[in-house]
């Protein structure tokens, strides 16, 4: 390895490199440049192109703009449609399906073949589809696009093959499901009614079967016509004009009565002997005034009325207020009897849906649940307590609870944080909830074999933190933090000082950093803040210390070198330094300098078991200019170090010892190691020192590398800050040079102080120049950004867009690794920072730190977005961490707590650790490979040129790891490592959403997810073999059940209730007798018979074994079925052949006069 060492810093030395470390000859887009890889490095690459494949996997969340519902009562299973086209499938856990139609148009409802694993949706487009459910992931059998008349509503009865399909125009017709063709038969709008009619009954809204008679058509019209229409003869029984229009219809399980919702909030019952007047006309909201007149109430928009056979009949409806109550928040009313409840809703209510024990209507319905589909939830009312609780919901609904705006994911975590999370998150559970099970049970699911603990943290508006159990495709809660505890709520006073800073959502979570083995938590919000939690088991009594850092630097328009001089920002070590800090003043005039956003809570505080503040970090405000917000952020538990940048520059505080080590510009970092020769900007004339700061000298301070060896020595040039070291000055302090106006000008056009906390579903993305403008911005996806050095004439700062701790190189003439931060720019640029930490345990404690910038610069194109570090066998080096310990657990003597540090190698305590590594660099262009400690560029790729990178992660996949990225163009990419190779390009999304890149990210096992809509996440893996064993993750949305049997309902009441006769709706509806529809009412549009999940598969010997492997599945299952059935029936033979026998033995004996 020595030679091998040797013989790259020849190469070095030989071969012309530019300032960034690359080969002067770059290579092509989308081609791999190996600079003359040595013979002696030679790593094997397992990583093919046939290990990858994008697909989707399973969504979660609540589904975006919800239009329909639809209940299988056998099955068990629900359906809910969305306006995007989007269908999710819910059963018992684990059982969680979504469909989309290509199309796109909205779903307007929703249609079980119950029992029979089959769904009917109708959309906004006039098309229905018809979904095979017998399979893992659903597929359109069939579809029919109407072409003159547009659906209004849809009813399939039980155990039917015909589908009625109401119009626009008042028409009926009727569909055979299994061909999925139009029948012959249509009833007409202008035979249903009247000839004497003279106006339209508008659309059909209702339609429905006759308990009583199944060849009785119960037709409802928009206009307030209700027809009943005989299918036998082809005519109408009766017809009912009401003036009021009407919205639903619900019938009584006899089928001798039903009741109507009208627009005017009002509740008709109707009795088939008399039709000419409803017998009964409530107004459940509506109170009666003094003129004797109702009041006005908003209309019922659904009834249903449902019986029970040992208490009185329930009536669900929604709406129905009266107009004067005005800000009444949604409502569903629930009629037993004479009690009347009313269960106000938190948002407008689309559809419900009464669970009923039997699929019979005319049989006693016995309601037990009401499904409750709200705009943005999700509700499940139990009917069977007198109180009305609801269920506890198992699905994730409450994603958005608060407007997502980060995602964080975390495969393969240690496997004790999970029930260490679901135990503290317990606790804080909501109660009250039914006592009885979730009534959408149906389907299977089972753990597939390949399972291991996966987190997903989301970040939200409201400060909040929710902690998510992934494992095996499912998505359940674990723990929730809030942030916002941390702060003091502003007074009445304050108020309008902090609307002024933040419009709304002054905690709104941008960024999150978590070390799982340290249990280490660290979270960015918006007002410039960062906060460190650690885990305890125990709840404590405790304070929060906070750090105040002055981050601010301006680069001077025209630079002069007669006029230069150089103002390093500084913090206190102590962050409360009274003499590093002015007055600060809440008058509204005066110039706001050195205050934060936010007020920490500065006395004790009692901290539940959990996550517990230990440490807060603020940006200060500069000149009556605010903190500029954090971009880039990284915390290593083993250092005991956390590290933040923004567009102004960069520190670096010890958390340990809860100082500031080092607060610098950007600029200041580079030294004369500058690549563009910048200088900062100089103080303006009228700017006066303030009593109790330091000036710093006029000149230009060099960096002094070798100062930086000496961890007991004061740096003035902001190499280090120690707690044992005198307070470095913050540089000349800065008085107001004008109006406000004048400093709102300085901020850029039209630029606020803060940018409204929105979710990530309509924020923008947070681009790394920080001074793009706004045009720039609108049109970041397409235009392209440069990074020449011609570029820097615009840019007037240049921001940190990443930061890493890692063991590394930080000069080339370093024999062994040391603690090192490694920083990304915006401009591409690379620096390495070494950093010198005292082994001890005490000594950590006491000693200082020495963070000593060296001036080293590698180079790239585009903003810099991730690091990652490999062996020289190619295998990724694992970051230093500290194990877990609590540290509020009760002290125990014999078992002192001591840091217990993992893949931290100080000297020579690893054998290879003098042997180099490879160090990866990935910017919005192109991706680095690095050869540490000579710096030498092995590989170069160049990963897009007409668009940039979003998201770029190095992950682990089929015990190998690759580099793989989403660019703004939809397109995800992998790159094996550390050559570079492309292994997937792949388009995967057409167009590009803002929302998706803020919350796309990448994990290791081949998986990723983002946040599709606002309300759901959506998972999605590169890996093949996830892609391969994908269908037996997923779950069965079908079981063979027996459709229970109908009640025998009595000799007499049989003979008297009608329906003695069959109805054959074949013989009344198919071709023969009906004829053929005309083709230019429909079109029949086959389907793809469940091969959607194989597109991507399809045309080679994959997508063939995938075909075969469905079609067996589909086998099977049908076999399994019809063996449960031969078994079924032969136990029912067996029964019925012992009682014959034994009753045949009863009677062989008796007379004829004896039975």
């Amino acid at each position: 390895m020595k030679k091998f060492r040797k013989v790259l810093d020849g190469l070095t030395t030989s071969t012309p490199v530019n300032p960034g470390g690359s080969p002067v000859c770059g290579s092509a887009a989308g081609t791999p440049s190996a600079a003359h890889t040595p013979r002696d490095l030679e790593i094997h690459e397992t990583l093919m192109s046939e290990h990858f494949q994008i697909c989707k996997t399973v969504r979660h969340g609540f589904p975006y703009q919800p239009t329909a519902l639809a209940f299988d009562p056998v099955q068990k299973i629900l359906a809910i449609g969305c306006r995007s086209g989007g269908v999710r499938v819910l059963g018992g856990p684990g059982v969680d399906c979504h469909c989309q139609h290509e199309s796109g148009a909205a779903v307007l409802q929703l249609q079980f073949l119950i029992n029979e694993g089959a769904l009917v949706t109708a959309c906004a487009d006039d098309t229905l589809h018809l979904w095979n459910l017998r399979q893992r992931r659903p597929a359109i059998l069939h579809s029919l696009k109407f072409n003159r008349e547009r659906i209004t509503f849809c009813h399939l009865p039980f155990q039917s093959k015909w589908l009625y399909v109401g119009t626009e125009r008042g028409n009926t017709h009727i569909v055979n499901i299994e061909s999925f063709v139009l029948s012959g038969y249509v009833i007409m709008w202008n035979k249903a009614i009247e000839l004497s009619t003279k106006t339209h009954p508008g659309p059909v809204v209702h339609l429905s079967d006759s308990p009583k008679d199944e060849g009785k058509l119960l037709v409802g019209y928009e206009g307030g016509t209700i027809v009943m229409w005989d299918l036998r003869a082809k005519r109408a029984d009766f017809r009912i004009y009401y003036d009021e229009a009407i919205h639903s219809v619900s019938w009584h399980h006899e089928g001798r009565q039903f009741m109507c919702s009208h627009s005017d909030g009002s509740l008709s019952m109707w009795n088939l002997r008399n039709t000419a007047k409803p017998f009964q006309v409530t107004f459940p909201h509506g109170k009666t005034q003094r003129d004797g007149k109702k009041e006005s109430c908003k209309p019922i928009l659904k009834v249903e009325y449902k019986t029970s056979r040992n208490s009185d009949a329930f009536v669900v409806f929604s709406g129905g207020l009266s107009y004067d109550k005005a800000g009444r928040r949604p409502t569903l009313t629930i009629m037993h009897g004479k009690a009347i409840t009313v269960l106000e809703m938190d948002y407008p209510i689309v559809e419900f849906i009464v669970l009923c024990e039997t699929p019979y209507l005319n049989e006693v319905q016995e309601p037990y649940a009401v499904v409750v589909l709200l705009e943005k939830d999700f509700v499940v009312v139990d009917l069977t307590q007198s109180n009305f609780p609801i269920f506890e919901n198992p699905y994730p609904m409450d994603v958005h609870e608060s407007p997502v705006t980060c995602t964080a994911y975390f495969a393969d975590c240690p496997p004790d944080i999970i029930p260490v999370l679901y135990s503290i998150g317990a606790k804080h559970k909501k109660t009250g909830y039914s006592h009885k099970d979730w009534p959408v049970s149906g389907g299977v699911w089972n753990v597939g074999s390949q399972t291991y603990p996966e987190i997903i943290i989301t970040g939200h508006a409201d400060g909040s933190i929710k902690f998510w159990d992934a494992t095996a495709i499912t998505l359940q809660m674990l723990y929730k933090l809030k942030t916002s505890k941390v702060f003091e709520k502003p007074k009445t006073g304050e108020m309008g000082r902090s609307a002024e800073l933040v419009e709304e959502d002054p905690y709104a979570v941008q960024m999150i950093t978590w070390c799982p083995q340290s249990r280490i938590f660290c979270v960015v919000g918006i007002s410039a803040h960062v906060i460190l939690y650690r885990f305890s088991k125990n709840d404590a009594n405790t304070s929060i210390t906070s750090l105040e850092v002055r981050l601010q630097c301006e680069m001077e328009d025209v630079i002069s070198p007669s006029d230069t001089e150089n103002t390093p920002c500084f913090s206190d070590p102590s962050g409360h330094s009274p003499q590093l800090h002015s007055p600060r003043s809440n008058t509204p005039d005066s110039v706001r300098d050195s205050i934060p956003c936010l007020k920490v809570k500065d006395r004790m505080i009692r901290m539940p078991p959990g996550y517990q503040a230990e440490l807060v970090l603020q940006l200060l405000w500069v000149d009556g200019e605010p903190p500029q917000q954090i971009t880039s952020l990284d915390l290593n538990s083993a250092y005991g170090l956390l590290a933040l940048g923004n567009c102004n520059g960069l520190a670096v505080v010890d958390y340990l010892q809860k100082t500031v080590l080092l607060c610098m510009s950007t600029v200041e970092l580079y030294g004369s190691a500058d690549p563009f020769q910048r200088l900062t900007r100089s103080p303006r004339k009228n700017r006066q020192s303030t009593s109790g700061l330091t000036e710093l000298s006029d000149n230009q301070v060099s960096l002094d590398l070798e100062r930086s060896k000496s961890p007991t020595s004061d740096h003035v040039n902001g190499h280090c800050t120690s707690p044992t070291s005198q307070p470095c000055a913050p540089g000349r302090a800065r008085v107001p040079g004008g109006p406000e106006g004048a400093r709102l000008a300085r901020r850029g056009p039209g630029r606020p102080p803060f940018r409204k906390a929105q979710s990530a579903a309509c924020m923008e993305v947070s681009l790394p120049v920080s001074s793009l403008t706004e045009e720039s911005r609108e049109n970041s996806f397409s235009r392209s950004r440069s990074s020449s050095v011609s570029s820097i004439d615009r840019e007037t700062k240049e921001a940190v867009t990443t930061v890493q701790f890692a063991e590394s190189y930080g000069r080339k003439s370093d024999s062994l690794p040391t603690p090192c931060l490694w920083v990304g720019t915006s401009l591409g640029l690379v620096l390495i920072i070494p950093i010198s930490i005292p082994m001890d345990e005490q000594e950590r404690l006491e000693d200082p730190v020495t963070v000593a910038p060296t001036g080293t610069v590698l180079m790239l194109k585009g903003s810099v977005l991730r690091f990652g570090f490999l062996d020289c066998g190619g295998a990724l080096i694992q970051n230093p961490c500290e194990m877990w310990r609590d540290q509020h657990a009760p002290e125990d003597p014999d078992r002192p707590r001591k840091r217990k540090l993992v893949n931290f190698s100080p000297s020579s305590s690893q054998e290879a650790s003098g042997d180099g590594h490879l160090a990866v660099v990935c910017s919005e262009r192109q991706a680095k490979v690095f050869f540490m400690p000579s710096q030498a560029c092995l590989y170069v790729h160049n990963i897009t040129e007409s668009s940039f990178v979003l998201r770029a992660d190095i992950v682990s996949v089929c015990n190998s790891v690759c580099l793989a990225c989403f660019c703004a163009n939809g397109h995800i990419m992998t790159l094996s490592l550390p050559s570079l190779r492309p292994l997937l390009d792949i388009s995967y999304l057409p167009l590009t959403d803002m929302r998706i890149a803020r919350t796309f990210c990448f994990t290791n096992g081949g998986q990723a997810l983002y946040l599709c809509s606002p309300t759901e996440i959506q998972r999605i893996t590169y890996s093949q073999e996830m892609c391969d064993n994908l269908q037996e993750m997923l779950g069965e949305l079908f079981t063979p059940i027996e459709t229970p049997e109908a009640q025998n309902r009595g000799f007499l009441k049989g003979f008297f209730g009608g329906n003695a006769q069959t109805f054959d709706r074949e013989e009344l509806f198919g071709e023969a007798a009906a004829g053929k529809a005309s083709r230019s009412l429909a079109q029949h549009i086959p389907g793809q018979g469940g091969m959607e999940g194989m597109k991507a598969a399809a045309g080679g010997v994959v997508g063939e074994l995938a075909r075969a492997r469905i079609a067996l599945d589909e086998r099977g299952q049908r076999l399994g079925e019809l063996e449960d059935r031969t078994a079924l029936m032969m136990s029912s033979a067996d029964t019925f052949s012992k009682h014959a026998h034994e009753l045949m033995l009863k009677c062989k004996d008796k007379k004829w006069y004896q039975f």
